[in-house]
């Protein structure tokens, strides 16, 4: 199967974007279909030997939208919008003279060449005509929607101000061929409504373009990532540099930045140092330092320096290209309570062209003139607004995932971001996540003056990651000395000589098997803080301990801290021993481990979880994938290995476990707001359907004008729109700790 990502244009309401999705359902070879309306993107899955690109192209077109294959360039949209616009400016202009002459009657302004029906009506459809030729995009598409038997949006302002326009035709012939003045029309109950259609059709403008230009900020966060990636990039070749096309960047190139400059690629630092603001990536504002050896992300800008990198991964494989595909996957995707507001929109234009017909004869019967009967009918028409429902949902998961995204979490699909809201229990690995996952030295006891230096030095020659954290604790403390016989015994310790005398490394029984003597009781308190310790002798007598633990990260009590406050357990699940796991879970306040855990154990542990409540893992390597599967809500710290990362619903690009909570909050943000939107939508068309159709006219006069409708159509859609936006202002709240003093630790060993 192929995956194809498509640029869709012409797509107006929920209705359209169904129509579009069925068009392309109904090709043999198709297997999934995706559209997203705010994007105005297609994503396809199909059998490349039974379909291609152009035929999927074809079918869209043939349902009477644009289609093309898939760019992150906006100038198309630009373009559509500044025809918009300008097609709006025109029709004002058009409109302002012909309501003049429509209603001047209605001032007391009497213009003697009006007084006659025949040259009034002339008047008008001189202004009118202008109006539909520069409207006629609603017409076309909505006259092709029914006839393809799926009516949207369009065809609903096609309908009422097509039914205007005839209707003041009907009129115009009949005063045209009785020659009728004004003053005759009117005690005859004839008149135009060539200034409804044309108010109907430019409000709609109005609406749509304000609409878009509303919708158009939801994506911005993907707008924003997109222009992180410089156009062009400079690179170094044969001594020289040489400006190329960011896309020409081939893996292995040495690319220059200079300050200011955006990073065009992940890769490494071959000749200088800089400061380099990684906000944009991981929602870090402080600038981090890097020199010769660390490695850089595309995306991040050079905030002072100058630096030579050599690119590791370009163009689609980049970390921020990545980034841009997981947003706007998550964007594309439905969340669960959108197939509600979908079941509705399926049935909504029809029911209202239902409900516009039979609002009309109801009134005919109750003896209501032509002219008003069919008044209520249009209003039925134009205040009716399928797309507020079918915005209520998207815009909200477009404006939240790409808020996520600049808190360097990385939602993978609107599900997930539901899901996240019901999470009732948080299931924690510890090394990596919890924990920093490198051992650090945490003590060292002296025996002997020189003790760093000789342990420093033995160690050196190692590459067991003790020995390392041994290296990296001493190497800018004390001198490394030069070592013979280097000698390793795998899981005990390891030996070397200094100038002719043999020093040992390694846990007690090693060293305890040379004939050296080791007090435990006086290390018993590292013990029992979960450390690891080393002991180091020479061939008489012990020199010195060291402790090496992996420490816990500073955030994960607090985060751990904030869970307990929102009333979600934190679980942790580790591999190490009971004594190690009841050290970090006095550390941290976990009030419930799991130790000795096998990978396999840890999937066990989410289904017993799972029964109870939405479950969420996190975890960061090769052995949490089972369980990052199993569980409700997978979540992969971003610093852990790619198959993780890849079985994950969410990514936490800081590694920080307060971004957990972050992640909660923010989906019971976005379900809020999906809920009021929803609220708005449905009771917008409950009030105002009925108030159109004159149900409120017999008991209290209030009969909705068709032009007056089009301007609350549109504002339905400006308003739940505007409403998802304030989700751009999410802020996590820190939450303060109900319990400050667990003592009843559980540690369960598997």
């Amino acid at each position: 199967m192929k995956n194809q990502k498509f640029n869709v244009s012409g797509m107006m309401c929920t209705n359209c974007q169904a129509h579009v999705e069925n068009a392309v359902n109904k090709l043999d070879g198709v297997d999934i279909v995706c559209v997203n309306l705010l994007a105005n993107t297609m994503d396809v899955s199909f059998d490349e030997e039974k379909l291609n690109n152009k035929t999927i192209i074809k079918a869209v077109k043939a349902a009477g939208y644009g289609a093309k294959e898939f760019s992150r360039d906006n100038s198309e949209y630009d373009e559509d919008s500044d025809k918009t616009r300008k097609r709006l400016i025109l029709s004002v202009i058009l409109l302002i003279p012909l309501m003049f002459i429509a209603m001047s009657h209605m001032f007391g302004l009497h213009i003697d060449f009006l007084e006659n029906m025949t040259v009034l009506g002339i008047a008008q459809m001189l202004f009118l005509v202008p109006i539909l030729i520069l409207n006629r995009k609603y017409f076309v598409s909505g006259v092709k929607s029914i006839l393809g038997l799926s009516p949207n949006m369009d065809a609903l302002i096609a309908l009422g101000a097509g039914i205007s326009v005839a209707y003041s035709l009907y009129n115009f012939v009949l005063a045209s061929i009785n020659s009728l003045n004004i003053m005759q029309a009117n005690s005859l109950g004839i008149h135009y409504y060539f200034e409804s259609a044309a108010m109907i059709l430019t409000f709609i403008t109005v609406g749509k373009y304000l609409e878009s230009k509303s919708k158009s900020k939801t994506s911005s966060a993907i707008s924003k990532l997109v222009k992180l990636t410089p156009k062009t990039a400079i690179i170094e070749r044969n001594g020289a540099e040489v400006e190329i096309s960011t896309d020409e960047i081939l893996s292995g190139d040495v690319v220059i930045c200079k300050n200011g400059m955006n990073i065009p690629v992940d890769g490494e630092i071959v000749s200088g140092n800089c400061s380099i603001d990684e906000s944009a990536i991981t929602g870090e504002s402080i600038p981090v330092d890097k020199s010769v050896g660390d490695s850089v992300t595309g995306g991040t800008t050079v905030t002072s320096g100058y630096i030579k990198i050599k690119a590791v991964n370009t163009g689609d494989d980049t970390t921020l290209s990545k980034i841009i595909k997981l947003v706007e996957d998550a964007t594309t995707s439905k969340a669960p309570i959108a197939r509600i507001a979908d079941k509705v929109a399926a049935v909504f234009v029809p029911a209202v062209i239902g409900i516009a017909i039979v609002t009309t004869i109801i009134w005919l019967i109750l003896g209501a003139p032509f002219d008003k009967a069919i008044s209520f009918g249009i209003a039925v028409l134009v205040i009716s607004c399928p797309c507020a429902l079918g915005l209520a949902t998207p815009t909200a998961i477009m404006v939240g995932t790409g808020k996520a995204a600049q808190y360097g979490i990385l939602i993978k699909s609107a599900q997930a971001l539901e899901t996240a809201n019901k999470i009732k229990t948080v299931v924690l690995d510890k090394t990596g996540t919890i924990t920093k996952g490198e051992p650090e030295v945490t003590d060292i006891i002296e025996k002997k003056s020189d003790f760093l230096s000789i342990a420093y030095s033995i160690e050196n020659s190692s590459e067991h990651p003790l020995a390392k954290a041994v290296v990296s604790y001493a190497k800018d403390r004390t001198e490394l000395r030069n070592t013979e016989n280097f000698k390793s015994y795998t899981g005990f310790g390891i030996s070397a000589e200094i100038s002719g005398q043999v020093y040992y490394s390694g846990n007690r029984e090693f060293i305890e098997s040379k004939g050296i003597n080791v007090d435990y009781n006086s290390v018993k308190e590292l013990y029992d803080e979960g450390k690891t310790v080393l002991y180091f002798s020479d061939d008489k007598e012990l020199i010195g301990i060291i402790a090496v633990a992996d420490k816990v990260k500073p955030s994960s009590k607090l985060a751990i801290a904030e869970l307990d406050a929102m009333e979600i357990e934190a679980v942790m699940l580790t591999g190490d021993n009971r004594q190690t796991a009841q050290a970090i879970q006095k550390a941290t306040d976990i009030k419930t481990a799991y130790a000795q855990v096998l990978p396999h154990q840890k999937e066990e542990v989410i289904s017993q979880y799972k029964a109870k409540g939405t479950t969420a893992m996190v975890g960061d390597g090769i052995n949490d994938s089972p369980a990052l599967v199993s569980a409700d809500i997978g979540i992969a710290i971003g610093a852990g290995t790619d198959i993780a990362i890849d079985s994950a619903d969410i990514v936490l690009i800081k590694s920080d476990l307060r971004d957990v909570v972050t992640t909660i909050q923010l989906s019971k943000a976005v379900l809020r707001n999906i809920k009021e939107n929803l609220f708005w939508a449905f009771i917008y068309n409950v009030i105002c359907i009925p108030l159109a159709a004159g149900a409120f006219y017999g008991l209290l006069g209030w009969q909705m004008q068709p032009m007056f409708g089009t301007i609350a159509m549109s504002l339905s859609s400006i308003c739940v729109v505007t409403n998802a936006l304030r989700l751009r202002g999410f802020k996590p709240k820190e939450l303060t700790k109900k319990n400050d003093n667990i003592k009843d630790y559980e540690t369960i060993v598997l």
